[in-house]
Order: structure tokens, then sequence, then C-alpha cells
């Protein structure tokens, strides 16, 4: 089987799951934080070296301000998974305009976010008060501003440059991307980045996500032929 380095998540199904149990949605949030242990932990006995997931778009501030203060308070206990992090070889890093987060949240995460830093294992990369075209927007600026010091960057500029001014200019693109809850969108993630990246959608509700679904997307990954545009060479 042929694992890919970097896999992206997208996370759907935790209300729908709660729905069909009678139970408010955030207990559905809630079990998707333990999906997300199972499946961390999963990617990590793989060798996936880079896990980003879809944790709170720029578009969920349109949702019930009560659920949006729940998730809020959701991401503060995210400082209650450093020992086991840490355990783990994890390193934990957020992106995005992480700016517009309540303190406490911003406080957390970046607690979280150094104590793991010198984790040598697999990278999990959340996605927070994040878009892909709001990313793309980002780094637009970031190099007009460039471009008023230095003009003649305007003639240089390339892919590769433009690329590095992304929140994941660190990270290589994902080969595959993964999303639960069986509906067939991107949902504004990783817009740049997954240009030539395998989409695979599986039915499951993200919080029964389990390691069996996890290997089935890879195993679909496996059979894919990767030409990124190009033909086939015959062997």
């Amino acid at each position: 089987m042929k694992v890919p380095q970097h896999i992206g998540i997208i996370m759907d199904g935790n209300g729908r799951w709660a729905n069909k149990r009678g139970l408010p949605r955030m207990m559905g949030h809630k079990a998707g934080v333990e999906a997300l242990r199972r499946t961390l932990i999963a990617c990590s006995d793989l060798g996936v070296k880079y896990l980003t997931i879809y944790v709170f778009s720029t578009e969920n501030w349109g949702r019930p301000k009560t659920e949006v203060v729940a998730l809020m308070a959701l991401m503060e206990l995210v400082r209650n998974e450093i020992t086991e992090l840490k355990k783990n070889n994890v390193k934990l890093t957020a992106i995005g305009d992480l700016d517009k987060l309540p303190a406490k949240s911003r406080k957390a995460i970046q607690q979280t976010m150094d104590a793991t830093a010198d984790s040598t294992g697999i990278n999990l990369i959340m996605t927070i008060n994040y878009g892909g075209r709001s990313e793309i927007v980002h780094a637009a600026k970031e190099l007009a501003r460039k471009a008023i010091e230095n003009p003649e960057l305007l003639e240089s500029l390339d892919e590769k440059e433009f690329a590095s001014h992304l929140y994941t200019a660190p990270y290589p693109d994902p080969e595959l991307i993964i999303r639960t809850g069986g509906d067939f969108r991107i949902s504004n993630f990783l817009l740049w980045q997954i240009a030539y990246s395998e989409i695979f959608v599986s039915e499951t509700l993200w919080p029964d996500f389990a390691k069996p679904d996890l290997e089935a997307a890879i195993k679909d990954f496996s059979k894919r032929d990767r030409r990124f545009g190009k033909v086939k060479t015959a062997k």
C-alpha cells in the first residue's frame, strides 16, 4: 500500500452524527475530537508525515453564536493534549488568521505549539479561521507590499515564489484529500495546494471515522495513476 506523505482531511458530519442520536450538535464536535485522536495515531502508525485538518473555516463564523462560542472553548482544551502529543512525538501547528480568535483560544493553541515544537514525528497542521481564498488574498497582499519596495519582483514572480507566502509554505502539498460525510465539495480548503491532490469521499460521518476508513482511502489512493497533466511513460 502506497502511503501518501501528506493527507488533508475535511472533517464533516459532526452535526449530522449528533442529530441522528438526538444529541446537541456540540456532542458531535466532542465525538469528532475522539475521531481525530484515532486518525492521528493511525496516520502516524502508517508513516504519514503531515496531517492537515479543517478545524474552523472563515465561513464558520456564520454558524449560531452558541455553537461558535462552544467551538472556541473546545479549542482551548487543546493544551490538555500536550502530554499525549509529546508522548506520541507529534508536532502541532495552527495556520490561518489566528489573530481573530478569542485570546484564551489563541493562548492555548500557542502553548501547545510551543510545547510540541521539538517533536520529530508526524506534523499535525490545524487550519483555524482558515479559507483557501483568504489565504491567497493574504499572500497577494504580502507580495504587493514587497513589490512596492522592489518593482522587479513582479517580473520574476512565479508559482514557487507565490507559494512561499502561503500559510503552508513549510509543508509539501497534500497528495490525498479525504472528505468525510459523503458530500462532494472542497469547501474552500487548501485551494492552491490541492491542484493535483487525489480526492477521496467517505460516506462515514467524521465521529465514526476510524483506521479502516483511513486505510480504505489510502488503498484507493494507491491505485490512482498520478500523471500531473502528463502522459504516462511506457516502461
